[in-house]
């Protein structure tokens, strides 16, 4: 897993590199189809199916941009804008095992309440990091997260949630980054072993969000700024190891 998510951390990083004003989000995704390829890596998001949706997903990447939360669809008509936030999930399988990540691109110069959000939703995922270890349960660690993200004005996505990870993307069990009756009657003990797949979807507006009519794409109700950072985390003894680092979300 660490060499899958090596694989992810990489392409994650050279594509900040790349997300400028004029860039389209098609141009992002072939690159990280190239540089999965190149790995030896299956790009994991291509090809998957909801049952709301009529095709499979297209893009190696998800590409959010702006309001859209999760799940954006990359294409050439999305050219990205000086003041956009892009978020860029991506994921590959390599030699049977998965890494999954997240991180939120500032396109040029973005506004004082965006550079605010995605630092907040950074922070999050590090105050889960910085918490996670054997012994401790979830609810702790997501109590923890959804207090600094209301303390700072915003507010946590419900209807989507971390994951385990494994062999499959997406294992038992789910990994929400708010404390919920559901998770306090079924709460997770973290063990060494356990990995995760921790993913905060912080909106700068209400918590409310809708899927467009593609079945895939995503985005708040009230058309808020959206931001998504996510790291696949091992739990070990003493604590925890994030397996897909990169430098956008250090």
């Amino acid at each position: 897993m660490r060499q899958a998510g090596a694989v992810v951390g990489a392409v994650l990083s050279k594509l900040q590199e790349f997300a400028k004003p004029g860039v389209t989000t098609a141009e992002l995704d072939a690159m990280a189809l190239r540089m999965a390829g190149e790995a030896g890596a299956e790009a994991l998001f291509k090809g998957v199916r909801s049952p709301q949706a009529r095709r499979p997903f297209p893009g190696a990447i998800c590409a959010s941009v702006n309001h859209e939360v999760v799940h954006g669809i990359p294409s050439q008509r999305t050219v990205l804008e000086d003041g956009d936030v892009l978020s860029v999930d991506f994921g590959v399988r390599l030699n049977g095992y998965c890494g999954d990540s997240a991180v939120t691109i500032p396109i040029g110069q973005i506004s004082a309440e965006r550079q605010k959000l995605l630092a907040t939703t950074r922070e999050t995922l590090a105050v889960a990091i910085k918490e996670m270890k054997p012994g401790v349960r979830w609810s702790q660690v997501a109590a923890k997260m959804q207090r600094l993200a209301e303390a700072a004005g915003f507010s946590v996505v419900r209807e989507f949630v971390g994951h385990g990870i494994g062999r499959e993307m997406h294992e038992d069990p789910k990994v929400p980054n708010f404390v919920s009756d559901d998770l306090l009657a079924d709460d997770i003990h973290l063990a060494a072993g356990m990995v995760l797949a921790v993913e905060p979807m912080i909106n700068a507006g209400g918590s409310g969000v809708r899927v467009l009519p593609n079945g895939w794409t995503v985005v708040t109700r009230d058309g808020a700024c959206s931001a998504h950072f996510e790291h696949t985390i091992a739990v070990v003894d003493g604590g925890c190891q994030v397996l897909t680092s990169n430098d956008a979300q250090e």
